[in-house]
């Protein structure tokens, strides 16, 4: 029965592995975390808000109407007293309960495009938060994409450590078959064993690393996932000079488009600041009724009114001329900040570029590095074995084969990392 029981246990072990480590490609992981990291929530939720605002901006300009109803008694009134022959006639003017419904209306008939001004003002702040939202899914495809591709780095690196610890487990073979023959030392096999020894160490900081990977991947996309070698090779590549790259991020980096987004902001700002002490012409309108009018005071009584106010602000101590004055700034800062911006991405796309030319041409001479390292490693391994060569040439030539090969794994994982750079810089959308 225990023996069942931990083979059942074993089982759903390997299940629950299986599920948490999934091959998946980039452009899953990335959309996937588009839908499951929180911000974005929060981004799309402001989208949202931003569209209500509109909906109150354009409100503003519509009629209002109120229902109301009042009740007040006052004491005391104003009398009149007339004369009427040897007595006297005593009239209030006003009744003591005063009654009161009434629906009014309210209609701004001209307002110097304020309404319109707000409206504007509320469609910028709808743009921007579009505009944030595609900036954070740049930047968060950018950070799944730079682990994705540091995981399937650290996996190529782990391989490499299994094939050198690999070759030396098999150099120890021979060398304790030596050993034993006495055509070796001990110090030979013990050295060979700390090779190994620190070959493993070195695979445990690199699979600690790719640990960490996964975890920060988890993190930003609830996804645990097996890359392949594969995959380490970027879906674009860089067609452009600089300028062009320029151009390109310019016109397509939701950067670039996020600081457009907010001069349009400030722009409409500026708008209704300019409003601002504006004059206005306002109709109003009621019907309704209340007691109060003569002959009979105390009667309920069927009225209506309407009527036209034009409003004119003569002084506000100056407030919207200083308004306006802050306004101007504010737009002046960002156009300022879009230049700002502009010379920041020119430093990052030459840098980028300059990366992809150097890792490009290094690639071909590691590659011929990597054949000539196996082919030394196999000639001193053929040298060991018939007695011609020594135990520390065959570790010598196992080293520079790691040494050309994790060097050449560098190579091409730099100069995917600068791809991915000028797609994120250029505002290309590889997902």
């Amino acid at each position: 029965m225990k023996k069942l029981f931990l083979i059942i246990s074993l089982i759903s072990l390997s299940f629950a592995l299986h599920a948490q480590e999934n091959e998946a490609d980039l452009k899953t992981l990335i959309n996937q975390s588009f839908v499951y990291f929180p911000q974005f929530k929060e981004l799309g939720q402001a989208v949202d808000v931003e569209q209500q605002r509109i909906a109150l901006a354009k409100a503003a300009g519509l009629p209002s109407i109120q229902a109301g109803g009042s009740y007040r008694y006052i004491n005391p009134v104003s009398e009149i007293s007339i004369p009427a022959g040897n007595s006297m006639l005593e009239f209030q003017i006003m009744p003591k309960s005063n009654y009161s419904a009434s629906l009014d209306l309210n209609y701004t008939l001209w307002d110097f495009g304020v309404v319109k001004a707000g409206v504007d003002r509320a469609k910028a702040g709808l743009q921007y938060a579009k505009e944030n939202l595609e900036f954070n899914r740049n930047q968060m495809a950018f950070q799944v994409s730079s682990i994705y591709y540091q995981i399937a780095y650290l996996k190529e690196a782990i391989a490499i450590q299994d094939s050198v610890v690999n070759f030396l487990e098999v150099n120890k073979k021979d060398t304790e078959i030596k050993f034993r023959n006495g055509d070796a030392l001990k110090y030979d096999v013990l050295s060979i064993q700390s090779s190994i020894d620190q070959e493993g160490n070195r695979k445990i900081d690199l699979q600690n690393d790719l640990n960490k990977q996964y975890a920060l991947m988890e993190y930003a996309t609830g996804a645990r996932i097996k890359a392949s070698s594969s995959n380490f090779v970027f879906p674009a590549q860089n067609k452009y000079d600089l300028n062009e790259a320029l151009a390109e991020a310019q016109n397509n980096n939701p950067e670039f488009r996020l600081i457009k987004a907010r001069i349009e902001q400030a722009e409409a700002e500026l708008k209704v600041s300019q409003t601002n002490g504006k004059p206005s012409l306002v109709m109003s309108g009621g019907t309704g009724y209340k007691n109060g009018f003569t002959p009979d005071i105390n009667k309920f009584r069927y009225n209506y009114s309407a009527g036209v106010t034009l409003n004119i602000p003569i002084y506000q101590g100056g407030r919207a001329r200083k308004q306006v004055r802050l306004s101007q700034s504010q737009l002046l800062q960002s156009k300022f900040s879009e230049e700002s911006l502009s010379n920041s991405y020119r430093k990052d796309i030459q840098q980028a570029m300059v990366d992809i030319t150097s890792n490009t041409s290094s690639l071909v001479n590691s590659g011929r590095q990597v054949t000539e390292a196996k082919e030394a490693q196999k000639l001193a391994h053929s040298r060991y074995r018939n007695g011609i060569g020594t135990n520390l040439e065959l570790t010598n030539a196992s080293t520079n084969v790691q040494k050309a090969e994790l060097t050449n794994l560098r190579y091409k994982y730099q100069l995917c990392v600068a791809q991915l750079t000028i797609a994120k810089l250029t505002g290309l959308k590889y997902w």
